[in-house]
C-alpha cells in the first residue's frame, strides 16, 4: 500500500495502481516513448515488493543502507524484466517527474493533504489535474498491472 495505507476510499491505494498511474502520466508527458521506456516507469516501485513502500521520512531514518538495498534491488529487477540495469537520465527524469505528479495527486485527493502542502511537497503540474482518482481492489490493481506489464514485455 502507498502512504502506509493510510488514504481514503474502500481498498488502500495500492504500490501496483501507483504504477500504472506513473506511466500514464509518463505517456502522457513522451507519448512517444517507446516499449522499454514505460516499462522502465511501470516497474519504477518494484523493489517495494519485497521491501515494502517506506514512506520517506522512516527512509531517511534508515540511513544511506537502504538507497543501497534498493539500487542493488532495481537492478537486479531491471535484469531480470529485459531492461538495461540502469535508465538513461533522461528516461530517470522523466519517470521521477511522473512520480512526483502522481504523489501530488495521491496526496491532494487520497491522503489528506492540502493542495498548498502537496505543492510544497511535490510540485504541482495543472496539466494532471483532471485526473480522478479512487483505490482499486487488489485483485483489479493486480490484473491491470499484469496487463500492462504483459502488453509492454511483448513489444520489447
Amino acid at each position: 500500500a502507498r502512504w502506509n495505507g493510510q488514504t481514503s476510499g474502500d481498498a488502500a491505494f495500492s504500490v501496483a495502481q501507483h504504477s500504472l498511474l506513473v506511466d500514464d502520466i509518463v505517456a502522457g508527458l513522451r507519448p512517444r516513448l517507446d516499449a522499454a521506456g514505460r516499462l522502465s516507469a511501470v516497474l519504477h516501485d518494484a523493489a517495494e515488493y519485497v521491501i515494502g513502500d517506506l514512506i520517506t521520512p522512516f527512509k531517511s531514518a534508515v540511513g544511506p543502507g537502504y538507497k543501497g538495498l534498493e539500487k542493488r534491488l532495481m537492478t537486479a529487477i531491471r535484469l531480470r524484466f529485459g531492461l538495461p540495469p540502469e535508465e538513461p537520465d533522461d528516461l530517470k527524469t522523466l519517470i521521477k517527474r511522473a512520480d512526483r505528479i502522481a504523489a501530488y495527486l495521491e496526496a491532494t485527493q487520497l491522503a489528506g493533504f492540502s493542495p498548498s502542502e502537496a505543492r510544497r511537497l511535490f510540485g504541482h503540474s495543472k496539466r494532471f489535474d483532471g485526473v480522478s482518482l479512487t483505490p482499486w481492489p487488489p485483485g483489479k490493481a493486480k490484473r491491470l498491472f499484469i496487463e500492462r506489464y504483459s502488453a509492454l514485455a511483448k513489444s520489447l
